[in-house]
Parts: C-alpha cells; structure tokens; sequence
C-alpha cells in the first residue's frame, strides 16, 4: 500500500483551516493535521468587537466550526497545541501541548504555515500591567468581557486610531463607559485621506469619545492594575486599556527555519501561495500579498484575503494548480452610524508611490432625495493624471458606502479609467441609490 501523504497545517483560524478544509475534499485520502495554539478554530475574529459590545451575545456565534466538526471531515485539528520549530531538512516540526506540557515532532510531506499576526506591543513602561488587552483572539474577547464585568469599568482608553480602535470605541460606548482614544497621528483611520477621516472624527466627538490626536502614549500607571494612560505628559485615568497600534506579521517561526521573508516582513509567497521553500506554502495575516495597483507585494491583514489565500495553498497541497491574483486593498469600517469605506490607494499613499495622481470627491444623497431620511455620501476618486488611471477610491456616509466600494475594487481589478466608471449600468429605484448614482 502506497504511503499517504501527511500535510501539516500550523495555525487554525481563516487561512489555516480553508487550506486543510480544501486539500480534503480535493485529496481524500491525505492526513492532514491542524495544530493551533488558542484554544478555538475557524472563528470570526472581525466579529470579537460586536461581542465585546453585546451586539453578539455569545462568543460561541463566532465559531463556524469546531475540532469535533473537522475530526468528522477526518481532519485532525488540535487545540492549545503550538509549533516550536519547523525542521525543513528531516521534515518535522516540534510541538509543545500548553495543556499536558508534553513535547513532540509530528512529520510532514507539504507544510503550509497560518501563523497569523499579533497586536504590535511595544515596549512602554507599564505595558504589561493588568487590565491592558490586545484583540486578536477570542480569549482576548472574553478576558476584556470579564475585566470589565468584575472591575465595574468605568473608563476606557483606546490607544490607536485604526479600524479595531474605532470598532471597539463604539463596543466600549455601547457597554456605557467612557472612552477616550489617543492617537499619536494627526488624523483616525490612517489608511484614508485626511479629509475622509475627519468626517469620522466629527461622528466620534458626536458619540461623545473623547478623541485626543497627536498624542504619543509614555507609559501606563498603576498599582496592581492599569489606573492610567501617560500621554504627551498628561495622564488619562483607565479602569481598561485597549492596545490597537496595528498587527504585525508573525513570521519568527518561518525566518528561523529557513523560510524567506519580503520587504514587508511578512512571508515572501507567489501567486500559487509557495515560499522559497519546496512544499511549504503560507497563507494569511503571517504572508504577503500582491497589489494589483502596486504592481508589487504588500501587507495587508484582511480575513477576505486569509481565506482565499488558504483555499489556494490547500489545493496546490493537494496537486492542484490554484493561484492567488492579488489584493486592492479594499476595507471597510462601521464608525458608529457611519460608513468608511476604501479601495485601492488613498492621494497621500499614491504621491508617496511617486505617481502623478490627483482626486475628485463630490457629496451626494445616497438614496434618491426625495425619500424619507436620504443621508450624504462622500466619494472620493483618485486617478493617475493624464491616463485617468483609476487608483482608488474612498466613501464616508450612513449609507451605501460599504458595497458601493465593491463597484471600486472590481474596476481596479479589471484596470479600468475613470472614464469607465461613467458608462456602468447601476442599479437604480429610490430607496436605494439617485437616478445619478454617487460613483
């Protein structure tokens, strides 16, 4: 009887579990094996905000499936269990059980590394006192659930301004403390133009976050347990502090065992999701991807692209020939009651490319005027003079913003014109877009 084939997967979430999950049905009889050292899998980490806010009841809606689910599907997936070290010459990686303490080597044929990436911490002092969290993963949801249960907090302080900050403003508010987010850039949201994050900051002060730019944080105070937040030399009083300085690649593992990294710091993939490596492949937040206006790899930690970039590592595991096109970089944000949606590159991030680009925006009703409640929506376009090249766009409103930028990114994808964007057939009746629809 011919050997089966053993792939290793080294992490469990998005793009761990699509790789095992489509080199099953495409090899039925490979042993595969999902190591992951959290103690859930395939969960929606985006949704753990909403969780901590109430919106979501419990974390168990989070869970799509669960390691009794996969053992069904004859994927082995073990929990609490993390990879040391890979061993590219014998083929083997060490593991650690964090439950039992024991050590072992599992080998492999095919390697695919989803180790993910983690919250930036850098060393401040006080940084590692009680009462200050990370999230990232749902024991993260659940300790912050639980600290501010137990604790009565009162007050947050949110350190970062990006997409988790602002989403985790809104889960704070709804709980009823009072939040402050200190950012130590001039504007919210860093991936948008100046003049679209303003628009969010005016929601936030509206909601009553107490928002203080240009604010460096020194360090953190307190006995036992964090008590304040040490910023541009005052101090903001914290019974919780939300750390969401941004998410860096966790690609230790790989460098160590051989594996290249790109520019970015994160793990050097092509379109078919192969390292440098022979049959190790990664996939999501620990891997870079290509950016089709970029014409280059980039790193942009996105669930979307975790999940399509596991896909295809799993089926070229299993001998297929499945390839990754690439990003545009398209996100979306909820900042309260508003929308802050964008594709491709903002002005700022296309000057800094060296490109000739300039931008139109306009404000518009979202839906036709005439109807009950029509909101504004801003749209912002930036093109590359003189061609009228699309390369991004950006929109901010309560309405429409987050699958208009859909109708964006495919145009980037295809490498359309401004021009272009003129002659779509959208859709049209008042109650969901103007008969002069805002793109």
């Amino acid at each position: 009887m011919a050997k089966r084939e053993k792939l290793v997967v080294i992490g469990g979430v998005a793009a761990g579990m699509s790789a095992a999950s489509k080199a099953r049905r495409m090899a039925p009889e490979m042993d595969i094996t999902v190591f992951e050292k959290s103690g859930f899998v395939s969960f929606g980490s985006c949704g753990l905000p909403y969780f901590v806010g109430g919106v979501i009841p419990t974390h168990e809606k989070l869970i799509v499936r669960t390691p009794e689910q996969f053992a069904k599907n004859n994927i082995a997936v073990h929990v609490h269990h993390e990879v040391t070290h890979i061993d590219l010459g014998e083929k083997k990686v060490h593991v650690r059980n964090f439950e039992s303490g024991a050590e072992f080597e599992e080998p492999f044929d095919k390697l695919v590394i989803t180790t993910g990436g983690h919250a930036v911490k850098p060393p401040i002092p006080g940084i590692d006192l009680p009462g200050i969290f990370p999230l990232r993963i749902i024991e993260d949801g659940l300790a912050i659930r639980r600290w501010i249960q137990e604790k009565k907090a009162q007050k947050a302080v949110i350190v970062g301004g990006g997409y988790i900050g602002l989403e985790m403003a809104e889960a704070f508010r709804n709980l009823g403390l009072q939040v402050t987010v200190l950012e130590m850039l001039p504007q919210v949201l860093p991936n948008v133009d100046a003049d679209m994050a303003e628009l969010a900051q005016e929601e936030l002060l509206r909601q009553q976050v107490d928002l203080q730019l240009e604010h460096k944080v020194e360090g953190f105070e307190g006995k036992g347990r964090v008590e304040a937040v040490v910023a541009n030399g005052k101090a903001f009083p914290a019974d919780i502090v939300l750390l969401a300085i941004g998410v860096r690649p966790s690609a230790k593992l790989a460098e160590e065992a051989g594996v290249a990294l790109g520019q970015t710091g994160a793990v050097a993939v092509n379109e078919r999701q192969e390292t440098n490596v022979p049959g190790v492949y990664a996939a999501g937040d620990v891997a870079e991807a290509f950016h089709l206006v970029l014409k280059r790899p980039a790193y942009i930690p996105l669930g979307t692209t975790a999940n399509k970039q596991g896909r295809v590592a799993g089926a070229n595991v299993a001998g297929g020939n499945a390839k990754f096109p690439g990003i545009v970089g398209t996100a979306v944000v909820k900042v309260f009651d508003l929308q802050v949606a964008r594709t491709g590159l903002t002005l700022a991030e296309a000057k800094r490319e060296g490109l000739n680009a300039e931008e139109t925006r306009i404000k518009h009703h979202a839906i036709g005027h005439y109807m009950p409640n029509p909101t504004p929506l801003h749209v912002k376009l930036v093109y590359e003079a003189g061609s009228h090249r699309l390369l991004g766009a950006q929109m901010v409103g309560q309405q429409g913003a987050a699958k208009r930028i859909d109708v964006i990114a495919a145009a980037l994808h295809a490498g359309w014109t401004v021009s272009d964007l003129g002659k779509l057939d959208l859709s049209y009746a008042p109650p969901f877009a103007p008969v002069w629809n805002p793109i």
